[in-house]
């Protein structure tokens, strides 16, 4: 609570307690002139009946005393629950236990001072026959309103106990998935994941088991996949392990598991254990890894299992979907620039040698600082060259079908000096070292060829223009790095 709403509550608190001290003060000396005044206006001169009227007088001001006497202690009562609950209790965050507390606390204490003020004033009223009068309207009521305090009391043993809170995505049996919106002591409202409203009363959430998700806890998610006998394990298992850690909203706390369930009749069967930072988003997430299977799949021409019934058996090598011809290679490897030195069957051996990869849409393909001994080749789709700035991704440059990144890598096995990230589903042609050395060891003029091409890329590429010394020396430094990577002499 604000500094001047609790001063603005004490002043009319102050102001409202003066006022009803005052009128408690003035009742002694009002009684007598109110009832003189009275016996005259109505000629009252029996003494029986003046003294009826007395006694009537005196327990309506007695009542009034009551009345007065409660309107005070409803003041003070109101202005400590704004003190106490709303300030000190209010910052714990539970503001359904505060709110329940409050009210309870409230009703004993206003129960219990209009009986001390009732007996203060009348000592000579018997409360029994009251009690017992209120013991069957009380039985009544309880009657009617089974369910609604039966929601009151379960509402106040969760709060309690606090099994989930606000922002928690909780399972109820029977009744849905969602994440908690509000709680109150009637009940719990739930938002699903097709954005709906349930309500459940707190009487049935006492009797159901809940699986709770909390907010604040790195609740795990498996997804199911499975694989061909034929795949290697370690390979399968070190492959997935690494995509998934690269999926948005996955934890890099803990360390994905990846692992086979059982053999099946088709092959293996496989289940993929991480941990999510925002458990509300596990839909999205448990789709985005299921995608990035498939496309390391893809890449590593692994192959999914499915259900096969055949009669014969025949030896085949299963072909992924995105296969690509040499003479497809060989025309784009003939468009890019590095490779211009090369010859046509120097080229097509490369096209021979190098790898297809798909890739999906934001998907890294290189990670700075990876160590680099291969370089890229955009075929189909684009790719985004990303920078960190201010702890945020940065793309500083978009490349096309035909360019080429990593060569820097390929050539002198520098660690890569960006990220890389797939702008859409794209597809790379890599190119290894291992496919590159035996060019060079056959033709070492190409080093040289090789070193001119890069080093007018980076000219071109450089903010500040190189001098020709500087040129030359950068030249000879690249030219130098290439032979001693690939030891040629």
């Amino acid at each position: 609570m604000k500094s001047n709403e609790l001063k603005s509550r004490l002043f009319f608190l102050f102001i409202f307690g003066v006022i009803i001290s005052v009128l408690l003060l003035i009742f002694p000396f009002i009684e007598p002139i109110v009832l003189s005044y009275l016996k005259e206006y109505f000629g009252m001169s029996d003494a029986a009946m003046g003294n009826t009227i007395e006694v009537m007088l005196g327990n309506l001001v007695k009542f009034s005393k009551v009345v007065l006497w409660m309107c005070l202690v409803v003041a003070i009562v109101r202005f400590v629950n704004a003190l106490i609950f709303a300030t000190a209790l209010g910052k714990a965050g539970n503001l359904e236990l505060t709110t329940l507390l409050r009210n309870v606390l409230s009703i004993v204490i206003y129960v219990g001072a209009f009986f001390t003020f009732f007996k203060s004033q009348f000592p000579n009223t018997d409360l029994t026959s009251l009690f017992a009068g209120s013991t069957i309207i009380g039985v009544v009521i309880g009657l009617a309103m089974q369910d609604t305090l039966g929601n009151l009391f379960a509402g106040l043993a969760m709060q309690a106990d606090q099994p989930f809170q606000i922002g928690d995505v909780i399972t109820v049996p029977n009744k849905g998935t969602g994440v908690v919106e509000s709680i109150s002591w009637r009940g719990m409202k739930i938002r699903t994941f097709q954005n709906k409203i349930i309500v459940i009363s707190n009487t049935v959430l006492g009797k159901d088991s809940i699986e709770v998700a909390p907010k604040d806890n790195l609740n795990a998610r498996l997804v199911f996949f499975n694989t061909l006998y034929s795949a290697s394990p370690t390979k399968t298992i070190h492959l997935i392990r690494d995509v998934v850690r690269q999926v948005e909203n996955v934890s890099n706390k803990i360390r994905p598991i990846v692992r086979i369930r059982n053999l099946g009749d088709s092959g293996l069967d496989w289940e993929v254990k991480y941990w999510l930072e925002d458990y509300s988003k596990y839909n999205d997430t448990d789709a985005l890894v299921r995608q990035r299977i498939w496309y390391a799949f893809q890449r590593e021409t692994i192959h999914f299992a499915f259900p096969t019934r055949t009669l014969y058996h025949e030896n085949q090598s299963l072909e992924p979907n995105f296969v690509e011809s040499v003479n497809e290679i060989f025309e784009r490897f003939s468009d890019v620039e590095i490779f211009e030195p090369l010859s046509d069957e120097e080229t097509m051996k490369l096209a021979e040698s190098c790898e297809a990869k798909i890739f999906s849409p934001n998907e890294p393909i290189v990670r700075k600082g990876q160590d680099g001994s291969s370089m890229f080749v955009v075929h189909r789709g684009s790719v985004n060259i990303q920078t960190m700035e201010n702890g945020f991704a940065k793309t500083v440059a978009t490349l096309h079908e035909g360019e080429y990144f990593g060569e820097m890598g390929l050539l002198t096995g520098e660690p890569r000096a960006a990220t890389v990230v797939a702008a859409g589903e794209t597809e790379v042609l890599e190119i290894k070292s291992k496919s590159i050395k035996p060019l060079f060891d056959k033709n070492p003029y190409l080093i040289e060829e090789f070193t001119k091409t890069i080093a007018s890329r980076h000219k071109l590429l450089a903010e500040k223009p190189a001098t020709t010394s500087e040129l030359e020396v950068e030249k000879e430094g690249l030219f130098n790095s290439i032979r001693k990577f690939f030891g040629v002499k």
